[in-house]
């Protein structure tokens, strides 16, 4: 089994404006990857299986909730430290961040920031330690860029509502406990609430046949007449805001995780073209495999400028959902082209399991279209230059 080489790209000294304690949690993160997870994401990911050890696993390393405040189970970290392990765990495999960006931006935050005390007390603890496993219902079969077009539903049954509905493309879905659903009351309004699962009525059929995420676990969710309590719904937000500020964290923690699947590509590429010798010398002395190298190298130099900067931003509360989607946009696309070029560079060696780009080319292609598809945030951008609205 070969060895997990990796060293982190750090072509403009990125590291002299991380904090020691930025660089001890990459580190332990790092190291987790090494050890943990190269051994064998292959080879669950040729099976197509999740590796459901690595649940438990996360939520002792502190990578669930890291920013939610250590009162509620979470790690009370700066956004940079998220993104860091973000950036880590997608290094691994894009299927492991997911689990990770799910349970953290899109269980937790939701429950933190617009649940009820009640609620913080009894999931969020469960939560962050792994115990439990959390997923979040927004997309469904016919409403995936136009989310307020959903047609979940929540009526009022006096001490409960009654839920029906399906959501689908969900990660986590098949072995969560929890699931944060978003679904439109009676007067038209999006609520989210907490399903657990045993609640009669409530399924959630694994996806099966995906190219892409092959060692995440995806499903769908189906509510068929579920009795929620009222006390399962959030007290404190209505609207499209609750779910999309969600999205905004996870967006921000791709941002930098598919970074990582970039240097995990470059750094592989890299290697070979000093290793492989055709013509009587390594490729990397030929002019267009450095030219490939170079390029990556500078995308990936200007990706992390980028990610630091919005990641000081959302420590000081001044970011955009804008600027989110820049960041989202900009690490996914030089992610998919890096992972393209490396596969070439490595010939026919780049198709096999024996390294890892193959796997995280067909995994980005998925990161590029979930959580807002590239044209959605390009159009995000082009709105917020312009003030016009193209989606409508």
């Amino acid at each position: 089994m070969a060895t997990d080489q990796f060293t982190s790209p750090d072509y403009f000294l990125v590291d002299e404006l991380l904090s020691d304690e930025h660089k001890l949690i990459r580190e332990t993160v790092r190291n987790y990857v090494k050890k943990e997870i190269s051994p064998i994401i292959e080879d669950y990911a040729q099976r197509a299986e999740f590796p459901e050890q690595i649940v438990k696993q996360l939520g002792e390393l502190g990578c669930f909730g890291p920013t939610v405040p250590a009162e509620y189970g979470g790690g009370g970290l700066d956004y940079i430290s998220y993104g860091l392990m973000m950036q880590e765990l997608e290094r691994g495999d894009s299927g492991v961040r997911s689990t990770a960006s799910v349970q953290g931006s899109l269980v937790m935050y939701p429950i933190y920031a617009y649940g009820s005390e009640e609620q913080k007390r009894k999931y969020l603890p469960k939560l962050g330690s792994g115990e439990w496993l959390g997923c979040f219902g927004l997309t469904e079969p016919d409403h995936g860029s136009n989310p307020a077009g959903m047609i979940t539903n929540i009526k009022d049954a006096g001490d409960h509502v009654i839920l029906n509905g399906a959501k689908m493309w969900i990660s986590n879905a098949p072995y969560a406990q929890v699931a944060v659903v978003w679904a439109k009351d009676e007067a038209g309004d999006i609520r989210g609430l907490i399903v657990e699962r045993g609640m009669e009525g409530f399924q959630t059929p694994t996806t099966h046949g995906k190219w892409s995420l092959r060692a995440s676990a995806t499903g769908e969710l189906v509510f068929d007449n579920v009795k929620v309590p009222k006390e399962n719904i959030f007290p404190n937000v209505k609207g499209l805001k609750g779910p999309l500020g969600c999205l905004s964290k996870a967006r921000y923690g791709i941002a930098w995780g598919a970074l990582g699947a970039a240097m995990d590509c470059y750094d592989t590429a890299l290697r070979y073209s000093k290793e492989r010798t055709q013509f009587d010398r390594p490729i990397g002395g030929f002019q267009l495999q450095q030219k490939k190298l170079a390029e990556m190298i500078t995308e990936i130099t200007k990706g992390q400028l980028l990610v630091w900067r919005l990641g000081t931003l959302m420590n000081e509360g001044r970011a955009t959902p804008q600027q989110v989607s820049m960041a989202k946009r900009n690490s996914c696309e030089i992610a998919a082209n890096i992972a393209r070029d490396a596969r070439q560079m490595l010939g026919g060696m780049g198709i096999t399991g024996e390294y890892s780009i193959m796997r995280h080319m067909m995994n980005l292609e998925s990161v590029i279209t979930y959580e807002g598809t590239h044209d959605v945030h390009l159009l995000i951008t082009g709105m917020d230059v312009t003030g016009l609205n193209a989606f409508k």
